[in-house]
C-alpha cells in the first residue's frame, strides 16, 4: 500500500513561528440564535440588548445583535489550533476592538498574523504574539485583538529566532471605539435594560462588588470548550498535566465575570474594546467565580445618547474586592482574571 505519510496534525511549536506570516484558520462557522441560547444557558448573561430585539430596536439597532463574547469565543477557537495547541499559557490580551456587531446568521472565520516572537530563557518555551482578525461572510472584520502565548519547543536545541516584542498600545482612546451604525440610546428604557445607573452616576476610581457567586461545574466548562470549538489539550485532556486536571478555558472564566458584573452595571451593554487582560492563575471546577469592577474611565462618543465606560474586571475565588496583587506586585493566588475594556452605556 503507497505511504501517504502521517495525516495527523500535532499542532505548531515555537520553533514552526516567523514573525509576519499569516495564519488563515479552519473552519468558517455560521452562528445563530443556538449559540444565543447555549450562551445564556451556560451564563447568566442578562444585558438587555443582547437578549431582546425590541429593546435593540429601540435603540436603534436592527435587532438584537449576539453577546460580544460570543464573537470573541467563536473567533479565538478558531485559532487555537495554529497557534496554542501546545501552549503553557495564554498570557495576555491587547488592542482588542469589536468593529461590528455579530448579528444571527453571520459566517465567522480567523486569520492571525504573527508580530512577536521571544525564546524564554530556559531554552524550552517561547513566547508567540499575533494579531487575530475575525472576519464575516463579507469579508469584513468584526472583532481584533492581539494575544500572546507561551508555547512549548519541540526541540529544546532548536536555535532561538530574532527577538522581536511588539510595541502596544497600553490602553485605547475612547476615539478607537467603534460604536455600532445607528445605535442611539436618547430614548433608553433604564426600567426594561434593569437598572437606573447611567454614565454619569460612575466616577474613576470606584470599585463595584459584584456580590453574586458561581460555582464552576467540569460538565459546563466542558460544554462551553466544545461549543467555541476550543481544542487545547490543557482544557480536554486529563493527562495533558502533572497533577491530571482539567484547565478550565479561561474564557469560560471572562464570560462568567461578565456576565455577574449585571448586577450593578446592567447598562453597561456593549463590550467594544479590550485594553488588557492576564489569567492570573489557574481556575479548576468545583471553585467558586465572584467578581468586582473598578472604574478607570468615562468618555463621549459622539453617538446620541452613547456613552464609553473603562472598566477593570477582577474574577476571584475568594471573594476578597479591591486587592489583586501583594507587596512585591505579583498577583494573590485568589486572584482569576484582571480584565481592562471598554464598554458602551447611555450618558
Amino acid at each position: 500500500m503507497p505511504g501517504g505519510g502521517a495525516k495527523t496534525d500535532s499542532g505548531r511549536f515555537f520553533e514552526d513561528y516567523r514573525v509576519g506570516e499569516v495564519l488563515r484558520h479552519a473552519v468558517p462557522r455560521t452562528v445563530g440564535g443556538g449559540e444565543r441560547a447555549l450562551y445564556h444557558a451556560l451564563y447568566p448573561a442578562r444585558h438587555a440588548i443582547h437578549s431582546s430585539d425590541a429593546f435593540a430596536q429601540a435603540c436603534g439597532l436592527p435587532a438584537s445583535p449576539l453577546d460580544d463574547l460570543i464573537g470573541f469565543h467563536v473567533v479565538f477557537g478558531k485559532t487555537v489550533p495554529d497557534v496554542s495547541l501546545n501552549a503553557r499559557a495564554n498570557l495576555g490580551y491587547a488592542e482588542g476592538r469589536w468593529l461590528r456587531p455579530v448579528w444571527p446568521g453571520d459566517t465567522l472565520r480567523s486569520e492571525s498574523e504573527v508580530i512577536g516572537l521571544k525564546q524564554n530563557s530556559n531554552g524550552r518555551t517561547g513566547v508567540v504574539w499575533v494579531r487575530t482578525r475575525g472576519l464575516n461572510q463579507h469579508g469584513e472584520t468584526v472583532i481584533e485583538y492581539v494575544r500572546w502565548v507561551m508555547v512549548k519547543k519541540r526541540d529544546a536545541e532548536a536555535p532561538a529566532p530574532e527577538t522581536v516584542v511588539p510595541d502596544l498600545k497600553t490602553a485605547l482612546e475612547a476615539g478607537d471605539l467603534a460604536v455600532p451604525e445607528g445605535l442611539d440610546f436618547s430614548n433608553y428604557d433604564t426600567d426594561l435594560a434593569g437598572e437606573p445607573h447611567r454614565l454619569g452616576d460612575y466616577a474613576p476610581g470606584e470599585v463595584i462588588d459584584h456580590v453574586d457567586g458561581v460555582t464552576i461545574e467540569e460538565a459546563e466548562h466542558m460544554m462551553a470548550t466544545r461549543l467555541w470549538q476550543n481544542t487545547s489539550k490543557t482544557h480536554f485532556d486529563g493527562t495533558a498535566r502533572e497533577d491530571g486536571k482539567r484547565l478550565i478555558y479561561g474564557g469560560h472564566v471572562i464570560s462568567m465575570a461578565r456576565a455577574l458584573s449585571f448586577n450593578g452595571l446592567a447598562n453597561a451593554q456593549m463590550i467594544v474594546g479590550l485594553n488588557g487582560g492576564a489569567h492570573a492563575n489557574p481556575c479548576f471546577a468545583g471553585e467558586t467565580l465572584r467578581a468586582w469592577s473598578e472604574v478607570l474611565d468615562v468618555a463621549e462618543t459622539g453617538a446620541p445618547g452613547v456613552g464609553a465606560i473603562r472598566l477593570r474586571l477582577v474574577a476571584t475565588t475568594d471573594g476578597s474586592v479591591g486587592t489583586l496583587k501583594d507587596a512585591a506586585g505579583k498577583y494573590l493566588p485568589g486572584v482569576l482574571l484582571d480584565l481592562d475594556y471598554w464598554a458602551l452605556m447611555p450618558v
